[in-house]
């Protein structure tokens, strides 16, 4: 019988970078599709995964042997500020779901994704996969970032007490193909593609909202499904993994706004609206637990090759120019 792998969340960002890595490495490699397994990417047209009844129909449909869990409740910065309960609730919802539904259809693998949001507020840097619980994350998003951190408890639990293989990923901020750009609701690099694009096209002043001084750690989309592959296939261990660039590599807002620019080669004015939240300056993560597994697991010593950041937004960029049309962008200016 073939494994079946089903990807929640499988039409957004991750799972379609997922796709993409899996189509494009060759076959029967570390990245590429392998025989004897198949791959489901299902979205919220499939199914509420709020809905108790809704998720056991679609493990019922779908009969998954393993589960790859991306499917959220999501936003940036001021959406997490705004909707705290509903991030909350939503998220519990869905992967108390999911979770259980892999318990009990007996799933032989599940590995759920986390944020960097769920470390303490004010730990001492790097962030490390031990640090997670040590204290109550920051304030801006605490309703998300508490229902994320119930995941990794429920996957301890699950372990304990019924030896299921659960386990989690913890990447930092994402980019890529197939984002959401939605103007309100996305978070920074796409929401600042969005705003390029129409400040190129109207002629106004590109807004960036901050002073764009903090720094955070991007990590291409197509880079992170190459690692939840790996995860998926060569780890066994319920302690979750930080996916991320090196702590050294983050990259200030400013930085981002202006490799933005390039890429559109926007000729007008750039703004920084300091009235607006800057959330945390600074929240390094550590990669190196990350890096060691994936080259002591490797047959060749591998090592883990990170694209390097401007060709990753030049792509971002190219691929929102040529798919406007069908991208996520919220209501259309």
């Amino acid at each position: 019988m073939p494994d079946v792998i089903l990807v929640t969340g499988g039409r957004g960002l991750v799972g379609n970078a997922i796709r993409h890595v899996l189509d494009t490495e060759p076959p029967n490699t570390r990245y590429g599709r392998r025989d004897g397994e198949t791959w489901v990417f299902v979205g919220s047209r499939d199914a509420d995964l709020r809905d108790a009844a809704a998720t056991k129909a679609l493990f019922e449909k779908y009969k998954p042997t393993h589960v790859v869990h991306l499917a959220a409740l999501v936003g940036g910065l001021f959406m997490n500020m705004k909707y705290k309960l509903s991030m909350l609730r939503d998220n519990i919802h869905i992967n108390d779901n999911v979770l259980h539904t892999s318990y009990t259809t007996g799933v032989q693998k599940l590995v759920s994704c986390l944020s960097t949001c769920v470390f303490p507020d004010g730990i001492t840097p790097p962030l490390r996969e031990d640090k997670i619980h040590l204290g109550p994350p920051h304030d801006s998003n605490f309703g998300y970032a508490h229902a994320k951190r119930l995941v990794d408890i429920a996957n301890r639990a699950y372990k304990e007490e019924f030896g299921c293989n659960f386990t989690a990923a913890i990447p930092t901020n994402i980019y890529g193909p197939h984002d959401n750009y939605d103007l309100e609701d996305s978070h920074v690099i796409p929401g600042l593609i969005h705003k390029c694009y129409l400040a190129k096209k109207n002629n106004t002043p590109f807004v960036v909202a901050g002073s764009g001084k903090p720094l955070r750690q991007f990590v291409f989309s197509r880079d992170l499904a190459k690692m939840f592959i790996w995860q998926l296939r060569e780890y066994n261990d319920v302690e979750p993994i930080i996916f991320s660039v090196g702590e050294d590599d983050d990259v200030s807002i400013r930085y981002v706004a202006e490799q933005i620019v390039k890429a559109f080669d926007f000729k007008g004015e750039t703004k920084f609206d300091t009235s607006k939240s800057d959330g945390q300056y600074r929240k390094p993560a550590s990669n190196e637990k990350l890096l060691r597994l994936v080259r002591e697991t490797s047959k060749d010593n591998e090592q883990f090759k990170f694209t390097p950041f401007e060709q990753g937004l030049k792509e971002s960029v190219d691929w929102f120019i040529a798919n406007y049309d069908q991208a996520r962008v919220g209501k259309r200016a």
